[in-house]
């Protein structure tokens, strides 16, 4: 196929788009684990148990990948030759990631990760953006696990979510518990965490109570006493639990009879003077717009749950309480064995704390639970560094969701493993009993990973073919690098120049500490000599989730959506933890 290119008035430069050949490394296993030409299913069975480590693999493996390929023209009867062969290798059944839910999932909930958002109403900014039930239906959607709501006072006694005292419109909550409702459990069924930071008066929370009990019904989960240590994501399948202070607790810090106006509720202060005064100055004309918004929303009521049911007390519901005791970093983090609670602390706050209780924050977080989210000053919805709380065992490291960035990837790249499930459960080190790990000591254990890049394709597909470069196509090179908890590192490939069909053929050495707490890194890139790189597709993978063997990579695109045809072939292979040398 030819592709032209116009270079000016009257010239036309041509370029031929060839056939991506299958490389060497592919031909050669073909012939290994085939007969004369021809892969059979016992052959592709051999090979994907002795070449991709599938120990698991059965016929019925073997039988789906025959299926898939019968479509295809070069699909002979007898087998797979060469070709079809390469097409499954590139195909979407041979994924670098298991796409199941594998890991133990009846262990405490404090014994996870769970992927979470912080402010997940809005649709932008932290400032003057929309609140909206959009953002929470996209968050589910892509496996989010935990939803925060801001609750505050609206109107003829409703209850609306928005951030206080800014420019953002406002969403009324029975909206958003609704959207909850339909999207929670269509990507993963494991439970649904909804925090609320509450600044309500003891009625409204009666009604909030209400609202929660008529939307959610059998979904909701009841607590019962001194039962938190005891549930599991398996045992709250398709659940929803709440989790917010207790109405006491939040009474004691204000008066009952005004709803706190201006901040966030203590927990999740970021002491960030310079912005709250700024949030209060907005605060007038910020009231105008969460008015005109309670007005688009006229009409949402409870009417149509006509269920009649017991409502319980608001703080009957709150499955998971939060709040910090009296007094300093100390007594937040010291454990009550009768209780398990919530504790919030901003990345300022965690950063801070680190230096001096590295470990006693760890003991914390072995029954526990940890939110961190980001300091207020973040107004462009940014994010911070993940591994910071990781590493110390908190299990809600709370990001916005809206935006984009390397820290965002580096989170959608961690909840790519278990299936994509939303909970990861955390490395043992972080979880043994009698263990006194030390986060801020370096790893001695160490995996090597091997990582081979042989060619790429798809982008014809998903982009114009001007979209790169008006000229010429493009010149791909892959930059492929470890993130985590105690380095980062980053390789590259050479230039292929002129093609939408790249090969590179290189292989790439990485010792990795902490595999648990680190993920691959993988971008593509066009070259540019006169300016900045041309984003070209991304994606970032959980280390100690990799299959070996060859595989093929989707890529994302900035944002993390999958693109429908880009992806690389590579190889990954791990070895065994061993001892660094001196």
């Amino acid at each position: 196929m030819e592709q032209p290119f116009r270079v000016c008035i009257f010239c036309i430069r041509t370029f031929m788009h060839r056939v991506l050949e299958p490389p060497d490394d592919v031909k050669k296993l073909f012939q290994d684990y085939s007969q004369n030409g021809t892969m059979s299913k016992d052959d592709l069975l051999k090979f994907l148990l002795k070449v991709q480590g599938l120990n698991n693999a059965k016929e019925e493996d073997a039988e789906a990948i025959f299926n898939s390929l019968k479509h295809l023209n070069i699909f002979p009867r007898k087998g797979l030759n060469l070709e079809a062969f390469y097409r499954y290798l590139l195909g979407d059944l041979n994924t670098p990631l298991s796409p199941c839910v594998h890991q133990d999932m009846t262990a405490p909930l404090a014994h996870y990760f769970m992927y979470t958002g912080h402010n997940s109403y809005l649709s932008g900014n932290q400032l003057s953006s929309k609140s909206d039930v959009r953002p929470i239906k996209k968050a589910l959607q892509n496996g989010v696990r935990v939803i925060e709501l801001d609750l505050w006072p609206a109107r003829n006694n409703d209850v609306v979510v928005r951030h206080g005292g800014t420019l953002t419109t406002s969403v009324k909550l029975l909206r958003c518990l609704r959207a909850i409702k339909e999207f929670a459990f269509q990507v993963s069924e494991y439970p649904v965490v909804i925090t609320f930071e509450d600044h309500l008066t003891a009625n409204l929370q009666d009604k909030v109570a209400e609202m929660v009990t008529k939307t959610f019904g059998d979904m909701l989960y009841r607590p019962e006493t001194d039962e938190l240590e005891k549930l599991s994501p398996e045992s709250l399948k398709k659940k929803i639990l709440i989790s917010t202070k207790p109405p006491r607790e939040y009474l004691e810090t204000q008066d009952s009879n005004t709803p706190h106006e201006s901040k966030k509720s203590s927990e999740e202060q970021g002491g960030d003077e310079k912005l709250h005064s700024s949030r209060i100055n907005l605060f007038s004309c910020s009231s105008m717009c969460f008015a005109k918004q309670d007005q688009i929303d006229e009409g949402e009521q409870l009417q149509g749950e006509d269920v009649e049911m017991t409502i319980p007390k608001y703080r009957d519901l709150i499955a998971i309480p939060s709040g910090k005791p009296e007094g300093g970093l100390e007594k937040w983090l010291r454990i009550d064995e009768k209780e398990v609670r919530r504790l919030s602390l901003s990345e300022q706050e965690l950063e801070k704390a680190t230096r001096t209780y590295g470990k006693d924050i760890v003991s914390f977080t072995k029954n526990n639970l940890l939110r961190v989210y980001p300091k207020g000053t973040r107004l462009d919805s940014s994010n911070y560094d993940p591994f910071v709380g990781w590493k110390h065992g908190a299990q809600m490291v709370a990001f916005n969701m809206q935006g984009y960035g390397n820290h965002l990837r580096i989170m959608q790249g961690m909840f790519r493993a278990n299936g994509g499930c939303g909970y990861v459960k955390k490395p043992d080190f972080l979880l043994r009993e009698n263990d006194d790990f030390d986060p801020s000591m370096p790893s001695t254990g160490y995996k090597i990973l091997k990582v081979k890049i042989y060619s790429g394709e798809g982008w014809h597909l998903d982009f114009r073919h001007t979209h790169f470069d008006q000229y010429s196509p493009p010149d791909f090179l892959v930059k492929v690098g470890i993130v985590g908890v105690h380095a980062s590192e980053t390789s590259r490939t050479k230039v292929v120049k002129n093609s939408w069909l790249p090969e590179w053929n290189e292989e790439f050495k990485f010792e990795v500490a902490a595999p648990e707490l680190s993920v691959l890194r993988i971008e593509v890139n066009d070259d540019d000599k006169y300016g900045s790189h041309d984003f070209a597709g991304q994606t970032y993978l959980p280390i100690s989730e990799l299959r070996t063997g060859i595989r093929a990579v989707p890529l994302h695109d900035r944002r993390g959506v999958r693109y429908k045809s880009a992806r690389l072939l590579m190889r990954f292979d791990l070895e065994d933890f061993r001892e660094c040398s001196e």
